[in-house]
């Protein structure tokens, strides 16, 4: 494990420099420790990721961004985590696959990319063959994300906002626009374009290798989002796939924010999957209009931990 970042915490571009090693918490609210909220199979990602038989989802505890209607908030604020060694992160790993896990899911672990790139490698070294997909906000620094090349299969981030202002007052992020288009652009250097395989007892091609970005259309976003479908289209052209997601869901939290209190619009989503196909996007996954009334959320009771 390289300590360098842990010591001196850069990971993401908040930079505040703590000894996380020392037991001192971090922007993401972590110290070096790594905390998990639940380990099992889970059955509500893209299609080519989930499948039938599920991906094994590692939540991690903790998180740089912490947005304001993130549906995550027990384990992003750090209410819910259990601690778990090195060793006992890569036996997850080996109990997941024997689940039946299409892949390895790292779910927020851009605050844990050393102790995650030495589970990684120790997991090969004993011929765990299962490919990882790394579930990110994107909210994280190239210089951690290469710490990771060669050791991810595929990448699952979020490009959230383009608009400085909604990244300010959703995320307390401003920077966040620029930061994640650099931190996309490191993750396909890795990956390259989508590469889609038929698996056993699969009946779809599964994510083999690639990048998957999501977006997650906001109440009164329209505009923005049709703007990153733009700029992930003019970038990459259909050499990725693209999520455009409905499940806006308002909470508690989002009280000071009067747009963001109720569900997105049903026209305001038709019109941006309109726009992805008159722009020629032909890799996305779209969501039915039911999807805002389910959950997506699982129970974080430590499960498989």
């Amino acid at each position: 494990m390289n300590p360098i970042e842990l010591t001196a915490c850069t990971l993401c571009p908040r930079a505040c420099g703590v000894n996380r090693e020392q037991g001192v918490r971090g922007a993401c609210g972590e110290t070096a420790q790594i905390r998990l909220a639940r380990a099992a199979l889970h059955f509500w990602e893209e299609p080519c990721i989930s499948g039938t038989k599920g991906s094994g989802a590692v939540f991690f505890t903790g998180c740089q961004l912490r947005c304001v209607y993130c549906q995550n908030q027990p384990i992003a604020h750090g209410a819910v985590g259990k601690e778990v060694s090195l060793s006992r992160l890569v036996d997850i790993f080996f109990e997941l696959e024997e689940q039946g896990a299409n892949n390895i899911n790292l779910v927020t672990p851009d605050h844990f990319i050393p102790q995650i790139a030495e589970a990684i490698k120790t997991a090969k070294s004993r011929g765990f063959s299962l490919p990882f997909v790394y579930n990110t906000g994107s909210y994280v620094t190239v210089e951690a994300l290469r710490t990771l090349d060669g050791l991810i299969d595929s990448y699952l981030p979020d490009l959230k906002y383009l608009d400085p202002s909604h990244a300010r007052d959703y995320s307390g992020a401003e920077d966040y626009p620029e930061v994640a288009k650099a931190a996309l652009k490191e993750m396909f250097r890795q990956v390259g374009p989508v590469k889609l395989t038929q698996v056993q007892k699969e009946e779809e091609p599964m994510l083999l290798r690639g990048m998957v970005v999501r977006h997650l259309l906001l109440p009164g976003a329209l505009d923005d989002a049709k703007q990153i479908v733009a700029y992930l289209y003019d970038t990459y052209g259909n050499d990725i796939y693209m999520s455009l997601m409905s499940q806006y869901t308002p909470g508690e939290a989002v009280e000071e924010h009067p747009l963001l209190r109720r569900h997105v619009r049903r026209k305001d989503y038709d019109a941006l999957v309109d726009h992805a196909i008159a722009l020629g996007v032909e890799n996305a996954f779209i969501q039915e209009g039911s999807a805002a009334d389910e959950s997506f959320i699982p129970a974080f009771d430590y499960e498989g931990i």
